[in-house]
């Protein structure tokens, strides 16, 4: 692929434009509409050299390019791309700035597009490619993943690099907003399984982040924010008379009002 092509992703992406959109947007809209973005302490540690990883993730809600890309924050200095369905990229104009490419999900023209476009974009060091391989909104139950094979027969034709499984789920707490958790897998280094076929190394795949989704599952049920590390806090309370009331009755027992729900006092006859 041509460097200088209008349609190369690395022409179009903007460093600038990622970071301000990333640091300020996206932070900003996280912290409105959750309670935390939480990432799980049992998660594995991103790799840290400069070979290309690939991050195949589950595709639980409209929100996962924004958790994305709050997470980049822990991937140290790479330049981060994305595929995504073509009809959302041109829904969203200002998505190929950020480093979204469109791929063509329903004809064979367009899984050759997109390995091209991926081995294009992992030829260089210090980058991340960013993969929904279950291709559509999923729940975070269904087993097996049916990940689409793109991803394995991208992996079979790469000599160096890492696959890094990574699981997300949206759950309500205790809050009136939910929580955002995230939980890093064991990076699978490509260049330690050579000679693997594209079915071969989709059965790995799929097998690594089901664990790793699993792990998450079982976290997420606990409802035990320990396990967890805080990577961005939201608003925390319930707003208006609700918390006026618990405002109140704080004061009148001399305590310091705390606008958590697990935290702040209630109202009488009611429960947590």
């Amino acid at each position: 692929m041509n460097g200088s092509s209008t349609h190369d992703p690395v022409s179009i992406r903007r460093a600038w434009f990622f970071n301000g959109f990333r640091d300020v947007y996206v932070t900003r809209y996280l912290r409105k509409h959750f309670h935390a973005v939480r990432l799980s302490k049992s998660s594995a540690e991103v790799p840290s050299d400069d070979a290309p990883i690939i991050v195949v993730l589950n595709h639980p809600s409209w929100w996962d390019p924004m958790i994305c890309m709050l997470l980049t924050t822990r991937f140290g200095n790479r330049e981060h791309f994305a595929a995504i369905d073509e009809l959302a990229k041109q829904k969203y104009k200002f998505f190929p700035k950020l480093g979204f490419f469109g791929v063509d999900t329903k004809s064979l023209r367009g899984a050759a597009a997109f390995l091209r476009t991926a081995r294009h974009l992992l030829n260089a060091p210090n980058r991340a490619l960013w993969i929904t391989a279950q291709g559509r909104f999923s729940d975070v139950r269904q087993r097996p993943l049916n990940l689409q094979s793109g991803v394995g027969h991208l992996a079979a034709r790469m000599t160096r690099g890492w696959i890094l499984p990574v699981a997300l789920e949206y759950a309500f707490w205790t809050e009136r907003t939910p929580e955002a958790l995230i939980r890093v897998g064991e990076p699978i280094d490509i260049s330690e399984l050579p000679r693997r076929q594209g079915r071969e190394w989709i059965q790995r795949i799929e097998t690594a982040l089901t664990a790793t989704l699993d792990d998450l599952n079982e976290e997420a049920i606990t409802r035990d924010p320990e396990l967890f590390k805080v990577i961005l806090s939201g608003k925390t309370g319930v707003g208006g008379m609700y918390d006026f009331w618990r405002r109140l009755a704080a004061w009148t027992n001399f305590r310091k009002f705390r606008p958590a729900h697990s935290d702040g006092l209630l109202l009488p006859g009611t429960r947590s």
